[in-house]
C-alpha cells in the first residue's frame, strides 16, 4: 500500500472536529476519487498527506513512512499536491520556471530537470506558454500550470484538490488522458473533487465523507449501481440505511440520472455507454 490511513482524527484550534476515525488503504496505481458535500472533511484530509496539517491521533503512512515524522520537505518526494487555488503555488515569473520549482528543490540534475519539465509542460498542453508569466494566464490555464509544477516531481502519490474548477473541455479531455497516461506508469492519483461526471469517467474507486467520517468506500460500479432509494428523500440517515450500501443523496452523473428514468437497471455514465445500452433495447438506432 502507497498509502495507509488508521483511525485519524483531527480537530480544529477551536475543538471542531474536521475528522474523525478515518481509515482507508491505497495500493500503488489506483485512482481514487474523495468526495462529500461541503465540510466533509475531503480537504482536510488531503492536506494530511502532505503534511499542511498533522493528526490529532492516528495516523497516516506514505510509503511506510509517518507523515507527522516527517517534513513536509521529506513528503513532498513522495506526494505532489495541487492546490484547488493555483495562487497558493504560483510565485515564480515564468511557467517554466514555476515547473522547475520542485525539480530543483529535490534536487535534481540539471538534465533531469529538463527532461521532467519538458514532459510536464507537454502532457499539460502549456509548452507554447513556458515563457510566459503564470498571473497572465487565465484562471483555468495556472490550474494547469500549477499541475505541470507537481508531476515535473515525479512523486509516486499525486493528489489533486478540485482539480476540474475553471478548466474548459478541452483541458478536461486533456486531464482526463493524463490520468490514464499516471495510471500506466503505476502512479497513484488520489482527487478530491464535486465533478461526478469527471469522478466516474476517470476514476476506478469512490470514498464518500460525510462530517468527517468515511460514509462508503468501494468501486465506481457499485456507487452507479446503488439503489436510488436507498435513503428517504429528505436525506435522513438511519442505522438500516448506513448497513445497505452506499449513499445517494450525492448527485449522480446526468446519463446516470437519465438512465433511471428510463427504467433501465443498468449503471450508465458515459455517452458511449449510454449509446450501447440504447441500441441493445432499440435495434434501429444506428451504430454511428
Amino acid at each position: 500500500m502507497i498509502l495507509s490511513i488508521d483511525s485519524l482524527t483531527y480537530a480544529y484550534a477551536n475543538g471542531t472536529p474536521a475528522l474523525n476515525g478515518v481509515t482507508f488503504q491505497v495500493a500503488a496505481g489506483e485512482r481514487v476519487a474523495v468526495v462529500g458535500s461541503n465540510g466533509a472533511g475531503k480537504s482536510t484530509l488531503a492536506r494530511h498527506l502532505v503534511g499542511i496539517e498533522r493528526p490529532t491521533s492516528g495516523t497516516v503512512e506514505v510509503e511506510g513512512r509517518r507523515t507527522d515524522e516527517l517534513s513536509i520537505a521529506e513528503l513532498a518526494r513522495s506526494v505532489g499536491f495541487v492546490f484547488q487555488n493555483p495562487h497558493d503555488q504560483l510565485h515564480a515569473r515564468t511557467v517554466a520556471k514555476a515547473v522547475e520549482f520542485g525539480p530543483r528543490n529535490l534536487g535534481f540534475t540539471a538534465e533531469q530537470r529538463a527532461r521532467a519539465c519538458e514532459w510536464a509542460l507537454r502532457v499539460t498542453g502549456l509548452t507554447h506558454h513556458a515563457q510566459d508569466h503564470p498571473h497572465h494566464l487565465s484562471f483555468g490555464q495556472r490550474k494547469r500550470v500549477a499541475l505541470a509544477s507537481v508531476l515535473a516531481m515525479d512523486t509516486p502519490l499525486v493528489v489533486l484538490d478540485e482539480p476540474t474548477t475553471g478548466q474548459d473541455h478541452r483541458s478536461l479531455a486533456l486531464l482526463g488522458s493524463l490520468l490514464g497516461e499516471l495510471a500506466e506508469e503505476g502512479r497513484t492519483v488520489i482527487a478530491v473533487t464535486h465533478d461526478m461526471e469527471f469522478c466516474v469517467q476517470h476514476f476506478e474507486r469512490v470514498i464518500v465523507l460525510e462530517r468527517g467520517r468515511v460514509r462508503w468506500d468501494g468501486t465506481v460500479e457499485q456507487w452507479l449501481a446503488a439503489d436510488a432509494t436507498a435513503l428517504p428523500a429528505d436525506g435522513s440517515r438511519d442505522d438500516a440505511a448506513e448497513r445497505s450500501g452506499p449513499p445517494t443523496d450525492l448527485e449522480r452523473p446526468q446519463l446516470t440520472r437519465l438512465a433511471r428514468e428510463l427504467g433501465w437497471s443498468a449503471p450508465v455514465a458515459t455517452v458511449d455507454a449510454f449509446l450501447s445500452e440504447l441500441r441493445e433495447r432499440t435495434p434501429s438506432v444506428p451504430a454511428n
